[in-house]
Order: structure tokens, then C-alpha cells, then sequence
């Protein structure tokens, strides 16, 4: 189990979170979802030449993964306006050849939820190409996994719609 992979780096290493603990080391990202689960936001990461969700390497000053994440989606993206959730979306462990002049580095990756409306603003960053909202059915080429995570993420928006009453109200969903 991937859980039990990631619970064992961090026994074996005191820095298991931090970006010099190699070759492998936790990372914190965020996937954005449009509130009607009908779009994802997107960037076309400089370094790896493909269209990613958001996210990188914790800091020092970041006091949790989910932190970490919703930092690393500010510094990317540029939005300002956006619902986040804490609770883990997804594992995802994947190599990164650019990451490290030491050799291939393994990402720990704990990805988040978060949505936004497609007319928030939005903004690319140093690390990006361009941020562009994606309609979910014309999602660019990207990484087999990224698709996985993309229909995680679609699926939780979509699942808590599914769990809203009429009238404006709603009730909290069954835990996962």
C-alpha cells in the first residue's frame, strides 16, 4: 500500500519531507476543479514540458502538507479566489529526472482538492509555460497518472454536488 510506503520513508528519514532528502522525498500539490466539475485548471510546467496540477516541495516555514500545497497553488497559478480542502485527494509517487544534478529523485506526492470558478483570476508563473482552464471531456496530453488524478478529483467535486439538497442547503457526505 502506497500509505505504508510513505509512513516508512518518514520513520527511516527525520527529512523525509525537505527537497535534499534523496532520493526520494514528500511533495505537496493541488488539482482545481470548476465548482460544476465541467473544467480543470492546469499549468505547462517549464522543466517537464507537460500539463500538470499544481504543486512542489515543501518549505521550512510550511506547517503541513496541506499548507505546503495551497502555497505551491498560489506561487503557480496566481489565483487568489479558491475552496480548499485538507482532507488528502490522492498518493501519487512518480520519478523526476530534473529534479535533483544527483540522479533520478522519487516524489512522495500528496495531492489536495481545491476549486475555483473558470473567470477567477489566474496568473502563469516563472515555473510555467501557461495556466489555462481545460474543459474535463478535451484534457491536454499529459502523464497516464495525472489523468487518474484529474478523475479523483472530478469525481469528489461531483460526488458532494450529488450530496446537495434542494433549497440551497446541504448535508455533509459519507466519508470515503
Amino acid at each position: 500500500m502506497l500509505r505504508d510506503r510513505y509512513v516508512a520513508h518518514l520513520v527511516r528519514h527525520p527529512d523525509g519531507l525537505a527537497k535534499a532528502c534523496f532520493p526520494d522525498h514528500l511533495t505537496a500539490g493541488a488539482i482545481v476543479v470548476s465548482p460544476d466539475a465541467d473544467a480543470v485548471l492546469l499549468n505547462h510546467h517549464r522543466k517537464a514540458d507537460a500539463w500538470l496540477a499544481f504543486g512542489g516541495h515543501l518549505e521550512p516555514g510550511d506547517p503541513s502538507l496541506a499548507a505546503g500545497a495551497r502555497r505551491e497553488l498560489v506561487e503557480e497559478s496566481g489565483l487568489a479566489s479558491f475552496d480548499f480542502d485538507t482532507e488528502p485527494l490522492s498518493l501519487d509517487e512518480h520519478t523526476v529526472e530534473f529534479c535533483s544534478d544527483r540522479g533520478t529523485v522519487h516524489h512522495l506526492d500528496v495531492r489536495f482538492l481545491a476549486t475555483a470558478e473558470p473567470d477567477a483570476t489566474h496568473a502563469t508563473s516563472e515555473e510555467s509555460l501557461d495556466v489555462r482552464w481545460w474543459p474535463v471531456e478535451a484534457l491536454p496530453a499529459t502523464f497516464d497518472d495525472m489523468y487518474v488524478l484529474i478523475d479523483a478529483a472530478v469525481a469528489r467535486v461531483r460526488s458532494r454536488q450529488s450530496f446537495s439538497m434542494p433549497g440551497g442547503g446541504s448535508r455533509r457526505a459519507p466519508a470515503e
